[in-house]
């Protein structure tokens, strides 16, 4: 690959950037190394304070925070991973919880305060629940990946050393929990702790009905420097991706190459509600407000103190009329 521009590339391991990692797909002009054995938190990490990579799949509020900073960074709309999350809220099943508002004035556990997935169910929960993010005390344990200073009237608690989040969940130290994951001991059927949406999916489907949104975590950035360099690299890579996406596309409409018995039926409920290309990139009017929900509820929840502008926090990579064949 003489002569191609060497990337880092640290993202997850999906199967939509799977083309790219074992080179099916190649960006024209580049050489991507492809860094996906991290975890988020992680990933997140070493990019948010050490600036390791070139270009990193990263949590969307944290991006907004880091570039309220002024951080040499910059993204290109590509988002790798989406996820609805009504069904990552848990309650102890002693607390009596029915409904969210229920919640206010208690203790509700979460990793962190910053992960873009709670960042977007607080604000669910505020608009949709009426409950305010700031009456409730938000146990953390494990410090942010951006540092920052809540306001005043923002309740976060760090757990004593040697806790966990889960046990306290199950034990009723703590009311419920907010995580990009599912808790431990859900998982290991602990009967303690249950879904407050017991159907959450119908929940999911009904929200995305009524406002468009599956919600975006994550953006890919992009070290400032190398688009002042080489201005053509944002939109080569992100046709990249864009390629890779597709080719994962074809790839689990194919019965015989996903291990599920009505992997068809899945795919085809699945397009019926969100459409052929649920992980769409570009700044499509639906990814705009998409993004413009986050951003407000990254700004209300105190991380941010300003709105910030869509199009000053990408890199122009559509080639309007420009794209596709030449026709000739």
């Amino acid at each position: 690959m003489a002569g191609k521009f060497k990337l880092t590339v640290a993202c997850g391991d999906y199967e939509i950037v799977r083309a790219l990692k074992d080179r099916t797909v190649t960006a024209d002009g580049l050489e991507l190394i492809m860094l996906t054995r991290m975890g988020p938190r992680e990933r997140h990490w070493r990019m948010a304070r050490r600036a390791e990579f070139d270009v990193c799949e990263a949590n969307v509020g944290a991006y907004f925070m880091e570039r309220e900073r002024g951080a040499p960074l910059t993204a290109i709309p590509v988002f790798l991973h989406r996820r609805f999350r009504h069904g990552f809220l848990f309650v102890n099943t002693a607390a009596g919880i029915r409904a969210p508002k229920e919640l206010i004035g208690k203790k509700i556990g979460g990793t962190n305060f910053q992960p873009a997935s709670n960042i977007w169910m607080r604000g669910i929960l505020e608009e949709d629940y009426a409950l305010p993010h700031r009456q409730v005390t938000w146990v953390v344990e494990r410090s942010e990946d951006i540092p920052f200073t809540p306001p005043k009237d923002l309740r976060i608690e760090m757990i004593a050393p040697g806790k966990k989040l889960d046990v306290m969940l199950a034990e009723g130290e703590i009311s419920a929990m907010l995580s990009p994951e599912l808790p431990r001991l859900f998982i290991a059927g602990d009967k303690r702790i249950v879904h407050l949406f017991p159907n959450y999916k119908e929940i999911e489907l009904a929200y995305f009905r009524k406002t468009g949104i599956f919600p975006i975590m994550h953006v890919t950035t992009i070290k400032q420097e190398i688009v002042e360099k080489f201005p053509w690299v944002p939109t080569n890579l992100t046709q990249a991706f864009e390629e890779a996406k597709q080719i994962a596309y074809r790839h689990i409409a194919d019965p015989r190459t996903v291990p599920l018995a009505w992997v068809r039926t899945a795919l085809e409920e699945q397009e019926a509600v969100l459409g052929r290309d649920p992980w769409a990139y570009g700044l499509t009017p639906v990814n705009r407000k998409n993004l413009e929900t986050v951003l407000r509820y990254t700004y209300q929840q105190g991380m941010i103190s300003n709105m910030l502008s869509l199009d000053a926090l990408f890199a122009e990579t559509d080639l309007g009329d420009a794209g596709g064949s030449d026709g000739i």
